[in-house]
């Protein structure tokens, strides 16, 4: 078993949901942390959804919800979120392009 520390993924955030990052085979993902920065001076909505392999982003499985970010700010969150099989995906959307994130974590593979 082999223990990896990485930055899982870096994107910017579209309006449409998408895809960031999707967990490798024989794999299991703890996210540690999300930075979001919006680099808009208004205030921007995000969304943040752990899907499991073959599904859709929704309220079923949403971390975040239309949370607020605040102009030109950023949310820090730490913590554990584990995503433990294949194809289980990352994906984010915001209201409107203006914000960046950054997940990392670790990958645990067999």
């Amino acid at each position: 078993m082999a223990i990896t520390l990485l930055q899982i993924a870096q994107a910017a955030i579209g309006v449409a949901a998408a895809i960031i990052y999707t967990v490798p085979a024989a794999t299991k993902t703890i996210i540690k942390s999300i930075d979001v920065a919006n680099t808009a001076a208004a205030v921007r909505l995000l969304r943040v959804f752990l899907v499991p392999n073959a599904g859709a982003p929704g309220t079923a499985n949403a971390m975040f919800y239309d949370l607020e970010i605040p102009a030109e700010g950023v949310l820090h969150w730490t913590g554990a979120q584990i995503l433990d099989t294949a194809g289980d995906t990352i994906q984010v959307q915001a209201d409107i392009v203006g914000m960046t994130i950054t997940v990392s974590g670790v990958e645990e593979t067999s």
